[in-house]
């Protein structure tokens, strides 16, 4: 497969017509109709059902169009590594974050990292830790910032000074508002979003100890900004860290006994990286050692 017919596939699987995606891509229609169905020989299978008027992608096409997009993005970024190899440090860095405050001290040294070299770009991606350390390990990612509890035996790694503070995203007209803390027993009478991740789940389940039989699991969730238009609809509460990011009608509620997390950014250890991605993992290290003497 060449990544240039991958290109017209995803164009074509986007579009859904032979003729737009055509024009789109600066082809005719025939060459974009032959590519297709000479990609569908290839591979053995259907990826299309035609009609007169439109395209739909089949089972296999919709498994081909996952693996596609990942693909012409690591192509992509191999081209951006080699494109720069000028004297002076350009090119782009893939990090990959969760909804986490130690962004802020990432986004500190990238700063300082910026000021001593101006054309470097930052391709950001926010995920969870588990769906970083997947795209890391695909080469799609550089940097990824990972909220513990987190396995990182594959990885190089730093930890941050930053510590997160779980509690309790609520509805501030709930009697829960009112609460300077909020203990399990807290929790009987409204529904509850844990985190999606099983390793942080299991700890929000080991602190709601006995109390976890009895709770109403309304269900998970991976984005706090999703699980917030959750609580925002009466749906449930949802356990959370202490962000910054401003909800008007919602209210953050620390939980007792206390649950703290820590975050590290990581990088797959002996693997080969661009100069720019080494000069920036080298300028995290001093960064750090300048910080604590």
């Amino acid at each position: 497969m060449e990544i240039r017919v991958l290109r017209y596939f995803l164009m074509a699987a986007r579009e859904e017509n032979i003729t737009k995606a055509a024009e789109l891509l600066h082809i005719t229609q025939p060459t974009l109709s032959r590519q297709l169905m000479q990609l569908e020989e290839e591979l053995g299978t259907k990826l299309f059902n035609r009609s007169s008027h439109s395209i739909r992608l089949t089972e296999d096409g919709m498994l081909l169009k996952s693996r596609a997009q990942e693909l012409v993005q690591l192509a992509d970024k191999t081209e951006k590594e080699f494109r720069h190899k000028e004297e002076e440090l350009s090119g782009s860095i893939a990090i990959g974050s969760g909804e986490t405050d130690s962004m802020q001290e990432l986004a500190e040294i990238i700063r300082a990292f910026q000021e001593n070299y101006p054309l470097v770009q930052y391709d950001l991606y926010t995920a969870t830790a588990d769906e970083i350390k997947d795209r890391l390990d695909k080469g799609l990612l550089d940097i990824g910032l990972l909220t513990e509890p987190v396995d990182i035996m594959k990885y190089s790694f730093i930890r941050m000074r930053q510590k997160e503070t779980w509690g309790l995203l609520v509805r501030r007209d709930s009697a829960l508002a009112e609460k300077a803390v909020i203990r399990p027993a807290d929790l009987l009478e409204d529904p509850v979003f844990l985190p999606g991740r099983a390793l942080v789940k299991n700890e929000v389940e080991g602190w709601l100890g006995d109390y976890y039989e009895q709770i109403h699991i309304a269900g998970t969730y991976n984005l706090i900004n999703n699980a917030a238009v959750m609580v925002r609809n009466h749906i449930g509460v949802a356990f959370c860290f202490q962000l910054h990011s401003q909800f008007d009608d919602l209210k953050y509620i620390p939980i007792t006994p206390q649950i703290e997390t820590g975050a590290v950014t990581v990088w797959k250890k002996d693997q080969i990286v661009s100069r720019t991605t080494h000069q920036f993992i080298s300028f995290i290290k001093e960064y750090r050692e300048r910080q604590n003497p």
